[in-house]
């Protein structure tokens, strides 16, 4: 195996890219394997890129599918979310504000102080 110009050339362009180190290789092809990609890309100081593997942060996973009645905890919003006859529904799961079940979200929809309901009543009395 051997790294001539063009193949360090499209390495560089390749790597840039954000292709993994098992991509390039197979364009490289020949005998080139992974390992020869990663090595080649450190000695050339091409290393400390993001990681081309795309992975969710744990935070918005657990928001986007929410969280069942055994999953929750005392520190978990607890605003059902759909039907509970139907499938599909779970609990917010987002962390809770201290001293509160549910998030800051929820919290501000369940929890309105009384100044707030008592100008919604005055509108629509008609009174200014």
């Amino acid at each position: 195996m051997t790294w001539t110009d063009e193949r360090v050339s499209l390495l560089r362009q390749l790597w840039g890219n954000g292709k993994s180190a098992s991509e390039i290789a197979q364009m490289l092809g020949d005998e080139i394997t992974r390992n020869a990609v990663i090595g080649k890309a450190h000695r050339l100081g091409l290393s400390g890129r993001p990681s081309p593997i795309r992975k969710k942060p744990a935070a918005e996973a657990e928001v986007a599918s929410g969280a069942t009645i055994l999953s929750l905890t005392d520190r978990m919003c607890k605003w059902p979310i759909g039907d509970p006859r139907e499938p599909g529904f779970h609990f917010c799961g987002r962390p809770a504000v201290a001293g509160l079940p549910y998030c800051k979200e929820h919290a501000a929809v369940a929890y309105q102080s009384p100044n707030a309901k008592r100008r919604e009543g005055d509108s629509a009395a008609g009174v200014a």
